[in-house]
C-alpha cells in the first residue's frame, strides 16, 4: 500500500516556524528515501529535504540549508520538516514524496500549503 499524508501546514509570519509531518506507509518507508518538495505559484516543483531510508543520510537544498531540518521516527511512519527563520520566498504548496536527493522518486502526497505573511 503507498500512501503519504502531510500536515503542519499553515499561515506564519516572517522569521516564524512551522513543524510539517508526513505521515507515509510502512512499504514506502521501507523501500524508498521520503523527503519534501515545494511549489510555489507560477513555478515548477522542487526538491527541499530528503531523508535516506538506508541510513538516515540528509540532502537539503541550498536555499534551506541551515534553517531547515528533516527526521524521521521509524516507528511512527513519520517524516518532519521543521522549518525555522521562515521568509516569504518559502510560501508554496509543500508535497511529501520519495525522493533521491533533490529528485522525485514517484510518490507524493497531496500538498499542505504554507504561507510566510505578516
Amino acid at each position: 500500500q503507498v500512501s503519504l499524508e502531510e500536515s503542519g501546514g499553515g499561515l506564519v509570519q516572517p522569521g516564524g516556524s512551522l513543524r510539517l509531518s508526513c505521515l507515509a506507509s510502512r512499504f514506502l518507508l521501507d523501500y524508498y528515501s521520503v523527503g519534501w518538495f515545494r511549489q510555489a505559484p507560477g513555478k515548477e516543483r522542487e526538491g527541499v529535504s530528503c531523508i535516506s531510508s538506508s541510513d538516515g543520510k540528509t540532502w537539503y537544498a541550498d536555499s534551506v540549508k541551515g534553517r531547515f531540518t528533516i527526521s524521521r521516527v521509524n516507528r511512527k511512519n513519520t517524516i518532519y520538516l521543521q522549518m525555522n527563520n521562515l521568509g516569504a520566498e518559502d510560501t508554496a504548496v509543500y508535497y511529501c514524496g520519495t525522493c533521491w536527493d533533490g529528485t522525485s522518486t514517484g510518490y507524493y502526497g497531496q500538498g499542505t500549503q504554507v504561507t510566510v505573511s505578516s
